[in-house]
Order: structure tokens, then C-alpha cells, then sequence
């Protein structure tokens, strides 16, 4: 295992999701509370039982994890909280994980949630970091459109990208999100000429390059693998997981992420190779961003991914499945559940518990997650790779 710490010993189980809304009076709280109910009645676990509590969330105020114990009334004896956007489902599985077998907790809850009203987005990007309202907000750029933008522009100039590369993506996964209820844009057909004719957001950037900013909430369990055969529980195994945070900052526009200085540790970790992956659920926040990851990850080289992209079938009955329940892009990003969102998806695609549509003989799933945008690049990402247990 490349003299890395393994992850024998731990199961992920039990994936929920709170079902995506557009709009909600309802808190943050209210989403991340649900997620909790749901993964007692998933588990048949009684609350008492939840001796750990991992949180991301962008829009609970004032209130972090502790806050969370006292409005949900538990006592654990291990809690981490996860600002970390895009990046923290990783995260917390890598936490949890260790929790489990330094004996901190015997079973995390990890969840992310966030509620979408009237003016909690420009409340976030108002307040999101002290770089992005210091750079980016006093010049009228504010907001992640203009950024990935500029990530965008940048790719495309340095690798020869076309708009109708990272458009096959949002293809792809509209037609994988086909059959998701929690899908909001899944019932809307896209091609790639609908793609294409559809207006701009922020150049290069378009309509359908744009996440949907909603209310949900997604969340998974990790304990011991004994724990879960006891309570009869579909679970996978960590293979390896990586995060690594504020990579390759020397780069004046960001043009690859952490992944591409550990894919290898990640490898060894799991003792495979990228081709050994059976799908790849990546954190989609736009197209280009996906672009990164396929490179990163290995499955081709820095540059190599508008070609890559035009050789290769990325929808669940495809060549390389990709985002199998429609990702970001078609079901909407709630929040910082967005970053839980691959990794939820990868567990419930190698149990086979899927609330959409199901990759054929999926065993093997990488999910990878990239998170905390300032001015020209994210600050953190991680992957991991899980394989359902027999």
C-alpha cells in the first residue's frame, strides 16, 4: 500500500438523499436534520447509536456541528465540521474513516445540506471568503460564474478545447439523470446543438455550463465492516483516499488540481489502476472543471481531455460511465451537498442501490471532489475510491 495507512477494517454505508427543491423557506438545519432521519431509517439504527457527526454547509449562519448536536439532541463523542464546498464529501469519508478505527467514534453520520432561498446565494457569494470579497466583489465580477470563466478561457486557449467538448458532458449526464427523480433538469432532453444555441452566462461560459443552485441534502454512514454485516447493511470498502489543498498555486490560472500530485499514492493505496474503474463521479460544478479531473485522475494526459471526451461514451450504458445520476449539472447543486454528491453516488452505484439508473457491473467507483473557489482556482481536492463488498 506505498507505506500508507489503509483503510481495513471500515465500511461506507446507507446512502440518502434529502430530494432537491429549487426554492425553500425551510433552514439549513431543517435539510441536514432530515438527512439524519433518513439514515436512521435506512440504517435501523436508533439516534443514540450516531456517536459521530460530520456537517458541511454553507448556510447555517452562525451555527457549525456543536450547534447541530444541541438542535438535534445528541451527544457524540467526535464531530468535525466541513466548509470545504466541493472537496468535503471527501473529506469526511477520510475522517470518518479514521475515527472508526482510532475507536473515536463507532458510527459517523456524515452530511451536507444547505437551503437556497430568496437571498442566501448572493448572501454566499457576499461572504463566501475574505479573498474572494477583497479581489473579486469590488470589481463586479462576483460569483463563480466569472471565475470559471476565466478557468475556462484559460483551458481552452492553452489546449485547443472547443465549446462542444465540455458540451458532450452536460449531454452525457442530462441523458444519465434521465429516470432520477432528484434530477431537477432531468426531465428536460438536452442535445448538443440545444447545448451550443443556448445563451451566454459569462463567456465562454453558457446557459448549460451553469449549475442550478437549490436546497437538498446528501449524507452516508461510516462504521466498522463487522457493524454493518451485523445490521444486514449494503456497504463498500475504501480502497484509497486522497485530499490535498491549495495545489500547484505557482500556476497563474488554475489548470490542474491536487489529484495530479497523489493520483499515485491513491493508486498504490487501492492497488489498481485508473483502468480498473468501473464509473467516475466527479464534482461538476461546470464542464471544464470535469475536464481537470479525467486528466488528474490519469485517465489521460494534461491536455488530452477534449480528445478524450470526443473518443469516449460517457453515459451509463457507455464506455466510461461518468456522473451516473446526472451530477451537478442535471440534478442541481444544493449547497455544499454538492460535494457529498460523488461520493454518495459512487456507494450507491457498487451497492447497487441506485435512485436513477445503474451502471452494468459496477464494482469499483472513484469519486473526486473539488471545492473553496477564490479568485482563479479552487483550494481543495481530494478522491477516493470505494469497491462494494461481497
Amino acid at each position: 500500500m506505498s507505506g500508507a495507512r489503509d483503510y481495513r477494517g471500515v465500511a461506507v454505508t446507507s446512502p440518502v438523499t434529502v430530494p432537491y427543491v429549487r426554492r425553500s423557506d425551510r433552514p439549513a438545519h431543517w435539510f441536514i436534520g432530515s438527512a439524519l432521519r433518513a439514515l436512521l431509517d435506512a440504517s435501523g439504527l436508533d439516534k443514540d447509536a450516531i456517536d459521530g457527526l460530520a456537517v458541511s454547509s454553507f448556510s447555517l449562519g452562525s451555527d457549525t456541528t456543536i450547534a447541530l448536536t444541541e438542535h438535534f439532541d445528541m451527544s457524540p463523542r467526535w464531530i468535525e465540521w466541513l466548509p470545504t464546498g466541493g472537496a468535503s464529501g471527501v473529506m469526511a469519508l477520510r475522517r470518518a474513516a479514521r475515527a472508526v478505527q482510532d475507536g473515536d467514534a463507532n458510527i459517523v453520520a456524515c452530511i451536507a445540506g444547505d437551503t437556497a432561498g430568496s437571498a442566501s446565494f448572493s448572501n454566499l457569494v457576499r461572504d463566501f471568503s475574505r479573498f474572494s470579497s477583497t479581489a473579486v466583489y469590488p470589481y463586479g465580477a462576483a460569483g463563480p460564474n466569472g471565475v470559471f470563466a476565466l478557468i475556462t478561457d484559460n483551458y481552452m486557449r492553452r489546449f485547443g478545447a472547443e465549446r462542444a467538448d465540455f458540451g458532450r458532458i452536460a449531454v452525457s449526464q442530462r441523458a444519465n439523470a434521465r429516470g432520477n427523480p432528484n434530477a431537477l433538469l432531468g426531465a428536460k432532453p438536452l442535445s448538443l446543438d440545444d447545448y451550443l444555441a443556448a445563451p451566454p452566462i459569462a463567456e465562454p461560459l453558457h446557459l448549460f455550463d451553469c449549475v442550478l443552485p437549490c436546497a437538498g441534502a446528501e449524507a452516508f454512514l461510516v462504521m466498522s465492516d463487522t457493524r454493518a454485516r451485523t445490521l444486514g447493511l449494503r456497504r463498500a470498502h475504501i480502497r484509497g483516499a486522497i485530499e490535498r489543498h491549495n495545489a500547484f498555486f505557482e500556476d497563474p490560472v488554475a489548470e490542474r488540481g491536487g489529484w495530479a500530485m497523489d493520483r499515485d499514492a491513491l493508486y498504490a493505496q487501492a492497488d489498481l489502476g485508473a483502468n480498473a474503474v468501473d464509473c467516475l463521479q466527479t464534482y461538476d460544478d461546470y464542464p471544464v472543471i470535469v475536464a481537470m479531473q479525467i486528466e488528474d485522475l490519469g485517465f489521460c494526459g494534461k491536455g488530452e481531455a477534449p480528445a478524450f471526451l470526443r473518443a469516449r461514451d460517457l453515459t451509463v450504458e457507455g464506455d466510461f460511465p461518468h456522473n451516473s445520476c446526472g451530477g451537478q449539472l442535471s440534478c442541481g447543486q444544493a449547497g455544499a451537498a454538492g460535494g457529498f454528491l460523488p461520493v454518495v453516488e459512487a456507494l450507491r452505484q457498487v451497492t447497487r442501490q441506485p435512485i436513477g439508473r445503474q451502471v452494468p457491473d459496477a464494482r469499483i467507483a472513484l469519486a473526486s471532489g473539488y471545492g473553496m473557489v477564490t479568485y482563479d482556482r479552487c483550494l481543495a481536492s481530494g478522491a477516493a475510491i470505494l469497491e462494494g463488498a461481497a
